[in-house]
């Protein structure tokens, strides 16, 4: 059949590129060789036809006016989005000659790459750029900003991120949303509860914020930010001292469960309820509800994990279906995340064989320090697939970084972003729909496949293509940066050290456009933990100086500001992605600042008023939401903002700390406290 790209008109198979676990099948619908309409894709096993606002009007971000249609050079102040047009020639012969000179002088580790998961292909993510920094000898990013606090500590209970089958869930008779707001960002686990619902399931969600998703459950628990382990160890001391635990299971599958059953004798219900907020008959019920009713299923989210003790909260949570032994329940279990079943061959794709010598890594989530005080300095900043001027933490310092005159920083988007605002040399990039490459979900288990359905927009080029032109520039003749990305994804699916993808081609995807891993249930089995066992105790927690039981940490508290803030997601956006696009702003309406109506009485403050929100980091302006959506003490905002469409005054991660968690170097986006206060409108 005739590439979709060459036909003008018709409908054509597609894949969701956003950072999001459901990654949607989609159908394309193009006239006159531009899209008309996008619609999920009815016959993809798990999203069938249902797709969300986001994504259902990207064809509007693609043909947005504001799009940038060619490389553009610097020719204002830093910050000032000053820019002239300049051709792809000049454009690749500044960055390489600028890097040449860095390189004789500095040294290569003085470039930086920064990119994150703007786009989740994965060969445009972590493919030929990977190669390309590799081969250049530049410092090394860890991405770390998302869930890799979560990730080690399901690691140490789980041995990796493998979960129980989406789908299967249906089955479950009682499902806990634990710290997800599913209904944004899950969505399609919230269609499965729905059937599991049906079929009389019962649905629970625990967070700081009666979300949308708060709202869906049957019932709905508030806590305080960072004390979900409290609360799970609050559950282990019920299901042990009540005889609710499953002691064939623990025997056969677990290792320490005696010396956790002794070890949560501490967490008695009125200690934990002091701590969480929750009320002892609260803890009891839910405790009750969950050792009682099988299947029982945790969807466990991210949002607590970006805390100073997230790290220790995942793998806390992680031992509770052991303990009612549901992994052997068709539906019963946990999913934090499912991407160790779809796991590539990275070694084909990135090629750390191209790096000389070993090289520094430097945390993502450091970027301000990074970019002020380090040393050797970073000199040269190289940005895609990312926006960290508003969503990297400390995001006051990040710009602060960004404005060194002598850093040369150079942004490839597909828009003009704040981060690209400071850049010496913006290049255009290509959507998902004008590029080919593969896709692997986080959360379900299907592998899929993006072919162009568009021609490049004006000028713009992939990552894949910029990277080869590059290597090019910089006189790089290895193979690696001859290859296809048809190639590539045959490298990245050539992984015999995965069975899960045995038979997922790229002839497969190719033909059908998705196909699903050879996933069997974990149990019986044998996991990638040092026993093959679920650890509720693990000994290589205590070797790198972790409790080697599940514990709660207390958050720390810098300063004497009254409110835990949590910038938690919103309903339009995906991070700061769809921010600046006015469709979705108009469907969002406005940046809030959720608080407790004893709260706000005490500061005078009334629904809808401006209220300034500020730390010593720094200060952002939101409108007041006063109810009972929160508990007192706890405000939550939601959704990152652009400048232009907050009038630059909604800057919500101005206030986050840069501190590390505790596992992972990840980010602790919602351990930050402020005060709160009415705006003077004389001040605004």
């Amino acid at each position: 059949m005739e590439p979709a790209i060459e036909r003008l008109t018709g409908v054509f198979s597609s894949v969701c590129p956003l950072d999001c676990p459901d990654q949607c099948g989609l159908l394309i619908h193009k006239e006159a060789g531009h899209i008309v309409k996008i619609e999920g894709d009815p016959d993809h096993p798990v999203t069938q036809g249902a797709i969300c606002n986001k994504v259902r009007n990207m064809g509007q971000r693609i043909y947005d006016p504001k799009r940038l249609r060619y490389p553009m050079k610097r020719v204002g102040p830093k910050g000032s989005g000053q820019f002239e047009r300049v051709s792809w020639e000049d454009a690749i012969e500044t960055i390489s000659g600028h890097w040449k000179k860095l390189i004789a002088g500095a040294g290569a580790e003085s470039i930086l790459p920064y990119s994150f998961y703007g786009n989740m292909g994965r060969i445009g993510t972590e493919g030929m750029d990977r190669r390309f920094f590799h081969r250049l000898g530049a410092s090394r990013l860890l991405q770390t900003i998302c869930s890799a606090a979560g990730t080690e500590g399901y690691r140490y209970t789980m041995g990796g991120s493998y979960g129980i089958d989406p789908e299967d869930t249906i089955h479950a008779k009682l499902i806990i949303m634990w710290g997800i707001n599913a209904v944004s960002t899950n969505m399609h686990q919230v269609m499965l509860a729905e059937k599991a619902r049906k079929n009389g399931a019962q649905i629970i969600v625990i967070d700081v914020h009666r979300n949308q998703t708060g709202r869906w459950a049957d019932w709905f628990i508030p806590i305080l930010p960072g004390t979900d382990a409290a609360l799970a160890l609050g559950l282990m001391h019920i299901l042990f001292a009540e005889g609710m635990t499953d002691e064939d299971f623990l025997e056969q599958y677990t290792v320490g469960y005696e010396e956790l059953r002794e070890h949560v004798k501490y967490y008695e219900p009125a200690i934990v309820s002091g701590i969480t907020g929750v009320p002892v008959e609260d803890i009891y019920r839910l405790a009750r509800m969950y050792g009682e009713t099988s299947p029982s299923f945790i969807r466990i989210g991210n949002g607590p994990q970006h805390h100073d003790n997230g790290g220790m909260f995942v793998r806390t949570i992680s031992c509770l279906p052991a303990l009612t032994g549901q992994w052997l329940k068709r539906g019963g279990g946990a999913i934090k995340g499912n991407g160790g079943y779809l796991n590539v061959n990275t070694t084909a794709l990135q090629r750390p064989d191209l790096l000389a010598k070993s090289t520094r890594r430097i945390n993502m989530n450091l970027l301000g320090s990074a970019l002020l005080e380090l040393e050797p300095r970073i000199r040269s900043l190289y940005v895609y697939n990312a926006n960290p001027a508003v969503a990297a933490p400390h995001a006051n310092k990040v710009r602060q970084g960004l404005e060194r005159e002598e850093l040369f920083t150079v942004v490839h988007d597909l828009f003009l972003t704040e981060t690209a605002a400071y850049a010496d040399i913006v290049l255009p990039a290509t959507s998902s729909f004008e590029n080919t490459d593969l896709y692997t979900s986080y959360w379900h288990h299907y592998v899929q496949i993006q072919q162009p359905v568009i021609e490049p927009y004006a000028e713009s080029k992939s990552n894949v293509e910029v990277f080869r032109l590059l290597a090019q520039a910089m006189g790089f003749t290895d193979s690696a940066f001859q290859d296809s990305e048809d190639e590539m994804i045959r490298q990245a699916l050539d992984h015999p050290h995965n069975p899960y993808l045995e038979g997922v081609t790229f002839e497969a995807l190719a033909e059908r456009r998705y196909a699903k891993a050879q996933v069997k249930p974990l149990f019986p089995g044998k996991l990638k933990t040092p026993s093959g066992k679920i650890e509720l105790y693990s000994k290589a927690m205590e070797r790198r100086g972790y409790p080697p039981l599940p514990a709660y940490v207390p958050l720390p508290e810098e300063d004497d500001s009254p409110f835990w803030f949590i910038p938690a997601p919103n309903h339009n956006f995906l991070n700061s992605t769809f921010s600046n696009n006015e469709k979705h702003v108009r469907m969002e309406k406005s940046p809030k600042l959720h608080m407790n109506e004893a709260d706000a009485a005490a500061l005078g403050i009334t629904e809808g008023d401006a209220v300034k929100v500020w730390n010593r980091q720094g200060e952002c302006i939101l409108t007041a939401a006063v109810g009972d959506q929160v508990l007192p003490g706890v405000v939550v905002s939601q959704g990152l903002w652009s400048d232009a469409s907050a009038g630059g005054k909604a800057l919500v991660n101005a206030l986050t700390p840069d501190r590390l968690a505790d596992m992972g170097g990840g980010a602790v986006f919602f351990s930050g406290k402020v005060h709160v206060a009415k705006q003077d409108p004389q001040s605004s």
